[in-house]
């Protein structure tokens, strides 16, 4: 929408459509309704607290599953009455209780629950989604840089540190860096457990205990928890779920989010360096006053959109798990912002996966990097000579080389003079090239691709 406030809802609304169908009002409010349903069927079936056809349980269903825009506008009408977003959900479903013909179990909807106890479950649930669709795309990303690892395994390529040159390396190592990096952290979200709470005002089953002190109410909401909502049951709350499964989700997205702005600086290096080419589209525009450009956009987009997410993520990781003494309002207010942060985390992966479809190696760039800097050949030299027993080695080559450009024949005339190297070493050390110097590059992109995907 050209009115919308914010991009995600705006210019970015094409990148962030699944996570708008999970985090948006709508979303909320339909898990709400899920949540009461499968809390009023457990309630009613399960622990048989009221005489209820099971027949009539088909019923409860489809008030969960039908629920579509208009029953959402209804709510928020509800809303408008009540001033509270919970009661608004109770009454919308007493409601359509009374439409059934149910009216005779509608004072069991919301039984003995606070509204943290329906809030907490649905966000649950809605990060269960998120982190899905959050990982998902990172493991989209991970394979396109596998696939460019293997493609370029062998391409040497001169390394920098401190933006200077240095060792060689291959294009391929310096992918699958990132992919392992980024590998790990997918692990993390999909391995880690969503947390949910049902246990009333101040997390002790005050309500429940009184009416019912026969009933198990730790064990049953371990039961409704994990067999009804496929969460993780939590018993130790104050009326708020202490959101730790919400921080641990997005600790791992803010490293993610580290890592894929690491890439994207390297892309946008390597690319300005002319290392790599971008495709060009027909009718695309670089610059408005510079029609040779063909500007490293993607990745630039990609970088500012996960910080923006970054910031996010740390402030919701660090508030959520903050409320003054057994309950505060303002954690629902930065619960809102979920979504956001889940959105701006998914246009930099999908951002940064467009930037990397657009790029194209460019050789005769790297090899000419190579080539005018035999200098790189300093480190190797220096190391064989110690093995040899040439006295100061590391202080003669940094005579020969260090702030100067030096030739191949520079280097020859170095080793000629050599005492104490054999002549058969001699000759290695001539035939060595920066873009035969690459060590065991090639080797470790195999070894990743050897540890890691034979686990799939």
């Amino acid at each position: 929408m050209i009115n919308a406030l914010t991009a995600l809802d705006g210019r970015y609304a094409g990148l962030t459509k699944e996570i708008a169908d999970i985090f948006s009002e709508y979303g909320l409010i339909k898990h709400r309704v899920f949540v009461e349903i499968e809390w009023l069927k457990f309630i009613l079936t399960d622990l048989k607290l009221a005489p209820f056809n099971d027949l009539s349980t088909e019923k409860l269903d489809k008030i969960a599953q039908n629920f579509d825009l208009e029953d959402a506008r209804n709510v928020k009408e509800i809303e408008k009455k009540t001033n509270h977003d919970v009661k608004a959900v109770e009454y919308f479903i007493k409601d359509k209780l009374d439409l059934l013909g149910l009216s005779d179990i509608k004072e069991w909807v919301h039984f003995a629950c606070t509204s943290d106890d329906i809030n907490n479950t649905s966000y649950a649930l809605m990060l269960k989604k998120g982190k899905k669709a959050a990982t998902n795309l990172l493991r989209q990303l991970i394979a396109d840089i596998e696939q460019k690892a293997l493609q370029y395994k062998s391409v040497p390529m001169m390394a920098r540190t401190h933006g200077q040159p240095a060792t060689p390396t291959t294009v391929g190592k310096e992918f699958i860096n990132f992919a392992w990096r980024m590998l790990q952290e997918a692990d993390v979200m999909d391995q880690s457990r969503v947390q949910a709470k049902i246990n009333g005002a101040t997390g002790n089953y005050n309500a429940h205990h009184f009416v019912y002190p026969e009933i198990n109410w730790i064990e049953a909401s371990q039961r409704f928890i994990s067999n009804h909502l496929k969460l993780a049951p939590i018993l130790f709350t104050t009326q708020v779920n202490p959101n730790h499964s919400i921080a641990f989700v997005l600790h791992a997205m803010i490293r993610v989010a580290a890592i894929v702005i690491d890439m994207d600086r390297d892309m946008w290096g390597y690319i300005s360096q002319g290392y790599f080419k971008q495709r060009v589209k027909k009718g695309e525009t670089g610059s408005s006053t510079m029609p040779h450009k063909v500007n490293p956009i993607d990745f630039e987009n990609s970088e500012g959109n996960m910080g923006i997410a970054i910031s996010m993520m740390e402030h919701l990781c660090v508030k959520l798990q903050k409320s003054r003494f057994q309950r505060d309002l303002s954690d629902s207010t930065v619960l809102r912002s979920l979504g956001s942060a889940f959105g701006y985390f998914a246009i930099g992966v999908k951002n940064s996966l467009k930037g990397l479809s657009k790029i194209e190696l460019n050789d005769g760039v790297i090899q000419k990097d190579l080539d005018n800097n035999q200098e790189l050949l300093a480190e190797p030299f220096q190391t064989a000579m110690r093995v040899f027993g040439e006295e100061n080695p590391y202080e003669r080559l940094k005579e020969l080389t260090r702030g100067k450009k030096i030739e191949k024949k520079d280097l020859e005339k170095f080793v000629d003079d050599l005492e104490k190297v054999p002549l058969d070493f001699k000759k290695r050390m001539k035939q060595l090239t920066p873009e035969t110097y690459i060590g065991l590059a090639q080797n470790l992109v195999d070894t990743y691709f050897q540890t890691y995907l034979s686990k799939e």
